[in-house]
């Protein structure tokens, strides 16, 4: 029997910059940590399409729902919003939705935002993409706020399959994720296993426990994104359940 494809190593949690997104944006408050900044922008970079769905699903065209998503960011970045962050008043999701709700609400704003933007992006993304992803979503009723938790989920699970084929592709094993990656938690891998194992040169079994290592790993990276949006470790478990919910 062939050995089972051994899954990556782990990498060591020394080097990243912050416990939870909560510690990003605090210390971002301090207008000396360079690094504080560079770490909010990142966040920026990742939940950006939740509040751009939000604000397409109140019925802003896209342009506008672009604006008014770059204008949510430009502000944050500037710390316009950063006085009003406390851990202790939610996770970082409701932080974020409530800051969005503010401009929506506040629409009087509007050409005093274009005039101050200069029409430049506080955070690069592609509007064809967005609209793209937008059109995807579910032709329902659902409320806004339910459609910025779908996008939320989406974006956690996207971050977490990406820091998942980074470590496989540290660990020299780029071709053995791109084979089993249709097995991910969070796909629908349809192919039987003797195919995958006959692409592989390996034994079925073998591939089934490279995909069991896989489910594991992707699991606790998806465990570890929810805990960086919570300042409570012990608050883990609810906002899964919540957001296994909000999916289902």
């Amino acid at each position: 029997m062939a050995p089972a494809p051994r899954g990556p190593s782990r990498p060591s949690p020394g080097g990243e910059f912050a416990t939870t997104h909560w510690s990003v944006v605090l210390a971002a408050g301090h207008p000396t940590d360079a690094r504080a900044s560079a770490a909010l922008e990142q966040l920026c970079r990742t939940y950006w399409y939740p509040l751009y769905a939000y604000a397409r699903r109140h019925g802003h065209p896209p342009a506008d729902a672009e604006d008014l998503t770059q204008e949510f960011f430009a502000r944050l970045l500037a710390r316009d919003y950063l006085a009003r962050a406390d851990p202790r008043k939610g996770r970082f999701r409701s932080f974020l939705l409530t800051g969005m709700k503010y401009l929506l609400c506040d629409e009087r704003d509007r050409a005093r935002r274009l005039k101050r933007g200069g029409g430049q992006q506080a955070i690069a993304f592609d509007a064809h993409v967005a609209e793209e992803r937008y059109r995807l979503e579910p032709a329902d009723t659902s409320t806004p706020e339910r459609v910025f938790e779908r996008a939320w989920v989406s974006a956690l699970l996207e971050r977490a399959a990406h820091r998942l084929r980074e470590e496989y592709v540290a660990a020299g094993r780029a071709a053995l994720y791109e084979q089993l990656t249709e097995f991910r938690l969070d796909a629908q891998g349809r192919r039987a296993y003797a195919e995958v194992a006959a692409e592989l040169d390996r034994s079925e079994s073998a591939v089934k426990s490279a995909i069991r290592r896989l489910r594991q790993r992707h699991n606790e990276l998806v465990r570890e994104e929810v805990a960086h949006t919570v300042a409570d470790p012990a608050e883990v478990d609810g906002e899964i359940r919540h957001l296994l919910r909000v999916v289902v």
